[in-house]
């Protein structure tokens, strides 16, 4: 009797998942372990070859860039050999991995830096998986003392701006930890309620509650403007605080981090040390903070000595420009961010912010200068031919 060669398994030939809501019930039972516990390389690893294995049978345009590039569920064997997707391509494709027909919970759009930019669209497969991951990160970030603190948000409402990544989470936020006595301070169209927000402050000095107020840079840099103006200051109560995001990209003024941290301190009363940068993107559902709060409250860590830091499940290299490898510790690069909480879509994201790792994390360093990254150009142009070809 001749019996056949036992032949390995077909690349291809890999486990499937029983379906979407199963795959974000798991990831979403890991991120409620919270954001506190270390998550194990190997534990990473195999939870982002399941995801890999998700999106490279569920999205057409991904797995041909994939094929493209000779990377299938059976030659992958680590995640940082996953192809990274530069966030430029969401401006060009439809990137939702998911079942056949599945409608999207939501599709934000990316901010861009002029009215005729074309913008880019995440197609967000789960709004569950979202809230999963901003909550645990927001409460240790903002909120590591648990108090409950009216949250007064210089942004549209989550029903104003219905494709704004960043509204929706300061929404489930504030749905999650608000206190009352919070609010929505801004138009659909961005502009300032200043009256209603100098009204909420003085109410939050009359009663000695703290209060945390939520804004991009350039919302409090204009509202620093207006009370300078006016030669208004206010002494928040003790245990106030601000999270501000960053955002002058297209804007006509900037102002610098120290000048703007300075104007919180002068004309609302609240230290440095009690303000949070966070730093995310429309493209990716998790978020870095400085661990401003969490970690260096009580100390003086000056504002060129802070990082962010991730939540356990994802993780951050930094690649050169051009070849996209991963350049030594202590040099500048790209971030690339591996996330699993983009499952619906892709997790492993190439951005073009520049940044040094640092021991627990990464030291922001800016958005790179100049045209799109030629690494990014070329592997966008990658994904289109990809899309074109399926």
């Amino acid at each position: 009797m001749v019996l056949a060669p036992v032949l390995p398994p077909s690349p291809e030939a890999v486990p499937a998942e029983p379906s979407f809501e199963r795959l974000v019930a798991d990831l979403v039972g890991l991120f409620q372990r919270g954001v506190r516990e270390a998550l194990d390389e190997h534990v990473f690893n195999d939870w982002a070859l399941r995801v890999f294995r998700w999106q490279f049978q569920h999205n057409p345009a991904f797995r041909g860039y994939c094929l493209g590039r000779g990377v299938t569920p059976g030659t992958v064997k680590s995640w940082v050999d996953v192809p990274a997707v530069p966030t430029g391509a969401f401006k060009r494709l439809r990137l939702m991995s998911a079942e056949e027909g599945r409608e999207p919970d939501a599709v934000f759009h990316t901010s861009g830096t002029s009215r005729t930019e074309r913008r880019g669209e995440h197609w967000v497969a789960s709004l569950r998986l979202y809230r999963s991951t901003l909550l645990p990160t927001f409460r240790v970030h903002l909120l590591p003392d648990g108090a409950r603190l009216p949250m007064l948000a210089l942004m549209p409402s989550p029903q104003d701006a219905p494709t704004s990544s960043l509204s929706y989470m300061i929404g489930a936020a504030s749905e999650a930890f608000s206190a009352e006595g919070g609010g929505w301070f801004a138009t659909a169209d961005g502009v300032l309620q200043e009256e209603e927000l100098r009204r909420a402050v003085e109410g939050a000095v009359d009663t000695g509650a703290p209060v945390l107020i939520a804004a991009t840079a350039f919302a409090l840099a204009h509202w620093l403007d207006g009370l300078a103006r006016e030669n208004l200051r206010f002494a928040l109560p003790e245990g106030s605080r601000v999270m501000e995001t960053g955002g002058f990209k297209g804007r006509v003024r900037g102002v610098s981090r120290n000048d703007l941290y300075h104007g919180i301190l002068a004309r609302l009363g609240i230290p440095m040390n009690r303000v949070v940068n966070e730093y995310g993107m429309t493209e990716m559902l998790s978020q870095f903070y400085e661990p401003a709060l969490s970690r260096f409250q009580d100390s003086d860590v000056g504002l060129e000595d802070r990082f962010h830091v991730g939540p356990p499940w994802v993780r951050t290299r930094i690649l050169d420009p051009v070849s996209l490898v991963q350049v030594p510790d202590g040099e500048p690069g790209l971030l690339c961010h591996h996330d699993l909480a983009n499952v619906g879509s892709v997790a492993c994201l190439l951005t073009e912010d520049m940044g040094v790792a640092v021991a627990d994390g990464f030291r922001l360093l800016g958005r790179i200068p100049g045209a799109e990254p030629r690494g990014c150009s070329l592997a966008i142009e990658e994904l289109l031919n990809a899309a074109q070809m399926r």
